[in-house]
């Protein structure tokens, strides 16, 4: 039995989808753009650089669930998906997904994009397992917090061994386990697992995936 971990965004799909969430509101009129658009360039470019503040982030990127309602936002989140992240799935990372589920591995999407957004994307890879970051409700309705760890850096080894615990699983349970992504902010969950592989990665991963003798995949150069 082996685990196959994917990172979504800028690895899976050739941007980053919690941006992009920003900018297709942005767009609908949904958000003000004077006030959203530079914050969205900022917090994006913090992250590239591994200064973001997730708590900040959060507050910012899940305040807009909270004033609308659910049928609203859902019909939103179809058109995004169709729209603006179909677009961005390419063929090599549909057949790494592909491949790792014929060779009948658990699969697993873990990303720090909230729930709402990835939900419907990992249903697009036909990945049944996701770990992200999850939007609080109450009644249905989101509150514009957090529930839980965020799936963010170190975050994302708790939420994925919680997960793992959930189903009476420990990594020793799997033969091979590996993650696949692009980011420096991943390099804790990369060294976790028996098989890290660095997908188009930033200069700082590509530094350390060089370094270590990590493969290094190209799925969207």
């Amino acid at each position: 039995m082996h685990l196959a971990l994917f990172d979504l965004d800028n690895t899976l799909i050739a941007g980053d989808s919690d941006f992009e969430w920003a900018q297709f509101l942005i767009d609908k009129g949904v958000l003000d753009p004077e006030v959203h658009a530079a914050k969205n360039e900022a917090f994006y470019e913090q992250y590239k650089a591994g200064t973001l503040d997730i708590d900040e982030f959060l507050d910012f990127q899940l305040h807009p669930l909270s004033r609308h309602p659910r049928a609203q936002l859902d019909a939103w989140r179809m058109e995004f998906v169709n729209n603006r992240i179909k677009p961005l799935i390419g063929e090599r990372a549909r057949q790494l997904v592909r491949n790792h589920q014929k060779n009948g591995d658990t699969c697993v999407i873990v990303t720090a994009t909230n729930s709402f957004v990835t939900q419907p994307v990992a249903a697009e890879f036909g990945i049944a397992h996701l770990i992200a970051t999850i939007p609080a409700q109450e009644n249905g309705q989101f509150t514009g917090k957090t529930r839980g760890t965020p799936s963010f850096r170190e975050g994302k080894i708790a939420r994925v061994e919680a997960w793992l615990e959930s189903l009476g699983l420990w990594w020793s349970n799997f033969g091979r386990s590996w993650f696949y992504s692009d980011s420096l902010n991943d390099l804790p969950l990369l060294a976790r697992v028996t098989d890290p592989v660095a997908v188009d990665p930033d200069a700082t991963l590509r530094a350390h995936a060089e370094k270590a003798g990590w493969p290094i995949l190209a799925l969207n150069t």
